[in-house]
């Protein structure tokens, strides 16, 4: 990044000044205050996965150190210009939190995770993230990219956000001794509460196209609605820790997803569960892709859409306005995309017919 350089974020008003109801960082403000009046904080790590590609000599983007093998490797093997250990430093100096990286499971692919805080923080902090890699990556002439599944022959990207939940003394009311699993009632509830609502919660976590060819079985990524104890094939993660450390992890979001809306999204489905005092169903136990043990998330945007115009209860979190906006943006996107000639189609049809 730029040295000497200023940073700075901004919120969207309308013209008397008052917040714009549309804008993200508005959404996730209005669900953390509404979490607040439960008096509960949400708290959220987030660990955003991206693809790094360099430019061919026909001008097409390719992956990033693209050989064989490279699965959760360090060091040079994976990254032989030294970038994500780069990215690292320049992110610490921006103040970011960074507390962990590694390469991904795909050639080419890294993921970064960033320290716990509160939602709209932990917002901010993801967005300068994506906007800082882009940037280190074109200094370097490389493209990183945040896009769900950019390569067919390879997995996608995924943001997994790990939330826990503080008392009005800072404690957290995630894990029980005592409790089922070890866990309180009202981590519970917010597991109860994110399955209730994750049909919904797709739309804002999956919110492109490309979205949705990321999902499906043995792609570790969730396609059903399921909850599992240190199960990384379950959509809701509960890591082994308690006490402090308590937690669950919602694997739902792919990178494409925007930190204020996906958190926020999350946030009020917390909300709602904690509220309602939603039971979760019963634990995921063994494998995580049968879908006759769990209802199957949405496979297309325009599902995904229809499911979050339908749940009135996360739109009114959410805020009917936003809601109505957002659902007009991603529908015309759709609209575009179903009028756009892929190469796919030259190379399926053009030839014989």
């Amino acid at each position: 990044m730029e040295p000497n350089a200023a940073w700075c974020l901004a919120d969207a008003t309308t013209p008397d000044g008052a917040a714009a109801p549309e804008s993200p960082r508005t959404v996730a403000r209005r669900v953390a205050e509404q979490v607040s009046s439960l008096g509960y904080t949400l708290v959220c790590g987030p660990e955003l996965e991206f693809f790094v590609c360099q430019q061919a000599a026909d001008g097409s983007w390719q992956r990033y150190a693209n050989d064989p093998g490279n699965v959760y490797v360090v060091g040079r093997k994976g990254d032989p210009e030294g970038l994500l250990l780069h990215m690292l430093r320049q992110l610490r100096d921006a103040g970011l939190r960074v507390t962990t990286a590694n390469h991904e499971f795909s050639p080419g692919q890294f993921e970064i995770n960033l320290g716990h805080s509160e939602l709209a923080d932990a917002a901010d902090r993801s967005f300068r993230l994506k906007s800082a890699v882009q940037e280190i990556a074109r200094h370097r002439g490389l493209l990183a990219t945040f896009m769900a599944k950019p390569f067919n022959d390879e997995g996608g990207s995924g943001f997994h956000v790990h939330i826990s939940i503080n008392d009005a003394s800072g404690a957290n009311v995630f894990g029980d001794p005592d409790g089922p699993d070890g866990l309180s009632p009202t981590a519970r509830y917010a597991i109860g509460g994110v399955l209730r609502h994750a049909r919904a919660l797709s739309a804002l976590l999956n919110p492109t196209v490309n979205s949705f060819k990321r999902f499906g079985p043995d792609t570790l990524a969730p396609w059903l609605i399921d909850w599992g104890l240190d199960n990384r094939s379950a959509m809701v993660r509960i890591p082994p820790e308690r006490g402090s450390a308590a937690r669950m992890e919602v694997r739902l979001g792919d990178a494409t997803a925007n930190p204020y809306l996906a958190m926020a999204a999350l946030g009020a489905a917390i909300y709602l569960g904690i509220q309602d005092k939603v039971e979760p169903s019963a634990k995921l136990e063994g494998y995580g892709y049968d879908p006759a043990r769990s209802q199957m998330l949405p496979m297309r945007l325009g599902e995904a859409l229809d499911a979050l115009e339908s749940d009135n209860e996360l739109g009114a979190v959410l805020g009917e306005f936003f809601v109505t906006s957002f659902l007009a943006f991603k529908r015309n996107e759709i609209e575009r995309f179903e009028r756009f000639v892929t190469d796919w189609e030259f190379r399926e049809y053009a030839y014989h017919l």
